[in-house]
Formats: structure tokens, C-alpha cells, sequence
């Protein structure tokens, strides 16, 4: 009977992986994208801007993300609109990813020798050509491993989403848990840590990897 039950369990763990997935990859697809002009703010010659900015990524930085979920959950409204569960983990997660990758991105292009920058403009290079072909993919290439270990962070903070209801690997374990007291109420939660596991550790190798390669490229 017990082994049923743990099948039932990982199944219903598995049930929800899609949606932690789906959750992790909109938000960070959101951090990606908003990221940019923060980090364009950070990097602004307008004192008043920058320091705005900065002042903003502090803050979204500094309060823990299930307040944020809760605060655009519970507390925002467009009207007559309010956000669901999905849309309110997205918006919340996408907001926090982009405030960290926008402090990425910043380091990646402090890196960036200031040569490379002159050695446009004295080749008649815009501004504008200069960051997307010049500065840009140096930039890129430097934030990459940053990057996929932020990846690795975020989709473990989604299941901080399942207190909002978003059905999730967390939320699912939560849900099985309450419905069979029969079985330890630890068993469903160990499952979803093994989930985690298979899909984070991949990652990380990966990220790792990538890490190692970038910096052997650059010494040779």
C-alpha cells in the first residue's frame, strides 16, 4: 500500500513540473528583457537616473520574493482585473530576475576594456553599433555563466509560487500530503527534492562547464 501511495506522490509531483518549468522559464524570460534598460539606467552618465535606478534594484532586491508575490497577488488590481496566480508568479519572479540580471549584465560590461569602446568611435562606429556589435557580445559572453546559475536559483525560488496557488511541484506535494495523512507527510516533499534535483543538477554541470570553457578561452 505504501509503494501505491509513493507512486501516487510522484506522480502528482511530476504533475506539477511542468507548470514549476513554465513558471521558471516566463520569469526569466521577462528578467532577461527588463534587465536591459536597467542595466543601461546603472550604467547612465545622468546622476539623478542612475541613482533612481540603483535605488530601485536595492529595493527589489532587498524584499524577499514571497512578500513581492504576495503584494502583486493580493494587492494589485488594473480595474476590474486582477492578476491570477500564474501571471501574478511571472510578473513578481520576472520583476526580482530582472533587478539580478540587470546587476549582471552591469559587472559583465565593467569588464569590458574601455579601449573597445574607443577603438569604435575612432572607426566612425554610432553608439548604438558600437554596443550591439562591439560591447555588447563581449558583455554577453563574460555574463554567461552568471547567468545559468541565476537560472539554477530561479527555478528553485518558483516554488515559492505554490503559496499563491500556483500549481506547482511544491504545491502538488502540499495538496497530497493534506489529502492522504496516512502517509508520512515528509514523503511527497522528498520526491519533489528529488525532482529538483534531476532537473537543477544538469544545469549546473552545465553552468560550470560553461564557467571553465569561457575562462580557458580568454587565458589562451
Amino acid at each position: 500500500m505504501g509503494g501505491v501511495d509513493i507512486s501516487a506522490a510522484m506522480l502528482l509531483v511530476l504533475a506539477g513540473l511542468p507548470m514549476t518549468l513554465l513558471v521558471t522559464a516566463l520569469a526569466y524570460a521577462v528578467g532577461l528583457v527588463l534587465g536591459i534598460p536597467l542595466m543601461l539606467g546603472l550604467r547612465s552618465r545622468v546622476a539623478p537616473l542612475r541613482l533612481a535606478l540603483r535605488l530601485v534594484v536595492d529595493i527589489v532586491r532587498g524584499v524577499p520574493p514571497i512578500v513581492w508575490l504576495f503584494l502583486i497577488y493580493f494587492g494589485v488590481q488594473l480595474g476590474t482585473i486582477r492578476f491570477d496566480s500564474l501571471s501574478a508568479a511571472v510578473v513578481g519572479l520576472g520583476v526580482i530576475s530582472s533587478a539580478y540580471l540587470a546587476e549582471i549584465y552591469r559587472g559583465a560590461f565593467a569588464t569590458v576594456a574601455r579601449g573597445q569602446g574607443e577603438a569604435a568611435a575612432a572607426l566612425g562606429l554610432g553608439r548604438t553599433t558600437t554596443f550591439v556589435r562591439v560591447l555588447a557580445p563581449q558583455a554577453f559572453r563574460t555574463a554567461l555563466p552568471s547567468m545559468a546559475t541565476f537560472l539554477l536559483s530561479l527555478l528553485k525560488d518558483s516554488s515559492i509560487a505554490s503559496t499563491i496557488g500556483v500549481a506547482d511541484m511544491v504545491f502538488q506535494a502540499t495538496m497530497f500530503a493534506r489529502q492522504n495523512p496516512a502517509v508520512a507527510g515528509i514523503v511527497p516533499f522528498f520526491l519533489a527534492a528529488a525532482v529538483y534535483l534531476v532537473v537543477s543538477i544538469p544545469i549546473a554541470i552545465s553552468a560550470r562547464r560553461l564557467d571553465t570553457r569561457l575562462r580557458t578561452g580568454v587565458v589562451t
